[in-house]
């Protein structure tokens, strides 16, 4: 006989993801306080840049490249004549 719902153990992973999930979650409003400020910084450049290329903020995040604090912006620049968005990353030192 086959069964037809979830398995027990394929519930049981949905759970403890769920779980991991919400304690992360949670964790992200105990950052650092600077870690805090960076993303913000992160988010006001990448709004910037989005605005300046015409296109939408997809993604922004702060990064350690090569010793120095960057974001790195993901804009998302509408296609020409119905193509599909261009998806253009820039990567901008913090300060």
């Amino acid at each position: 006989m086959k069964a037809t719902g979830p398995s027990f153990r394929s519930l049981r992973r949905t759970v403890l993801a769920l779980g991991f999930l919400a304690t992360h979650a949670a964790a992200a409003e105990d950052l650092p306080e600077i870690l805090q400020t960076a993303q913000a910084d992160c988010y006001s450049i990448g709004q910037d840049i989005a605005a300046q290329n015409g296109g939408t903020l997809a993604k922004a995040r702060s990064a350690n490249r090569g010793g120095q604090e960057v974001c790195v912006i993901v804009v998302l620049v509408p296609g020409k004549d119905g193509q599909r968005p261009r998806r253009t990353e820039f990567v901008v030192p913090q300060n």
